[in-house]
């Protein structure tokens, strides 16, 4: 969860840094004809270009705003046993995995959590909380660190980059046509962009975002069960059930905080669509059935 937390907020806030440049330096202004007529092919030129820096920018500060934004501290020589015992165990299961040695970090949070996260499997990222070392036996931390080691031999943050790129894009494209509509017959603008467009645009695409992130987070939730199944193949089966039953055990009956809500325990019905990770107790069943 928190790895597509941090993705998404470092997404949304460099798309509206390279909107306003590009609004201030006219630069769509004038790939548009400037404004007389709406030329789909320069706004949808213009939109990926948008779209996908956003995207691949958040992609590329990944592990760096992940070690600031939760406080990671990479493990560098190990200073104790369990720091020993937490490094040998990414390193065994990258070889198994056939990735690079990711680096390793701990960062302080009660709640049991885990993350991965990088540009590419070879140069990624895995921290655990001090939470989910305090609450759960090795057997478990063994089956959540295979689990995130399958999210970077799979490249969901890759995938996760491009396939954000994309609705970027049509979100920006849609809502600019949707603002030029309006624009041209609500405001009745006849030449270039009037207020009603940059308006107009804007709660465009905060609309159509919310609607998109929905597809997103279908993507996550599908990957989520592939990474258990990777992580019950690094890790055992059973492991991974137990890891997440300690969590169903943990916060049944709870409302969820902040970062576990997406474990979606307590979630159901509409909010379901906008859940990164799959209830637990399906991510369970999935693991059992596949026996």
């Amino acid at each position: 969860m928190m790895r597509i937390l941090l993705f998404l907020a470092t997404n949304a806030a460099v798309l509206v840094v390279v909107t306003v440049i590009f609004n201030l330096l006219g630069i769509k202004s004038t790939l548009d004809a400037q404004g007389i007529n709406l030329d789909l092919n320069s706004l949808l030129l213009v939109s990926a270009i948008i779209g996908m820096t956003g995207s691949f920018i958040s992609l590329a500060m990944s592990k760096w705003t992940a070690k600031r934004a939760m406080g990671v501290q990479v493990i560098g020589q190990a200073q104790s046993r369990d720091e020993q015992w937490l490094l040998d165990v990414v390193s065994r299961q990258a070889r198994q995995a056939g990735i690079g040695m990711p680096e390793v970090g701990i960062f302080a949070a009660p709640e049991p959590n885990a993350f991965a996260t990088g540009m590419d499997k070879n140069h990624a990222l895995v921290a655990v909380s001090t939470g989910l070392l305090h609450t759960m036996n090795t057997d478990e931390v063994e089956a959540v660190i295979g689990h995130e080691i399958t999210h970077v031999a799979n490249g969901d943050m890759v995938t996760m980059a491009l396939m954000q790129g994309v609705v970027n894009t049509f979100v920006y494209f849609f809502a600019s046509v949707i603002g030029y509509v309006v624009d041209r017959a609500v405001f009745k603008t006849e030449r270039g962009y009037g207020p009603g467009y940059y308006i107009t645009q804007m709660v465009a695409q905060v609309a159509l975002g919310v609607l998109a992130s929905m597809l997103v987070m279908w993507y996550s939730r599908r990957r989520e069960f592939r990474a258990d199944a990777g992580g019950a193949k690094l890790a055992g089966s059973d492991k991974m059930i137990a890891a997440l039953r300690s969590l169903q055990r943990a916060h049944e009956g709870q409302a969820l905080p902040g970062q576990l809500a997406a474990f979606g325990i307590n979630g159901g019905g509409a909010m379901k669509l906008f859940m990164s990770h799959p209830p637990l107790e399906e991510r369970i069943a999935a693991l059992q059935n596949a026996r």
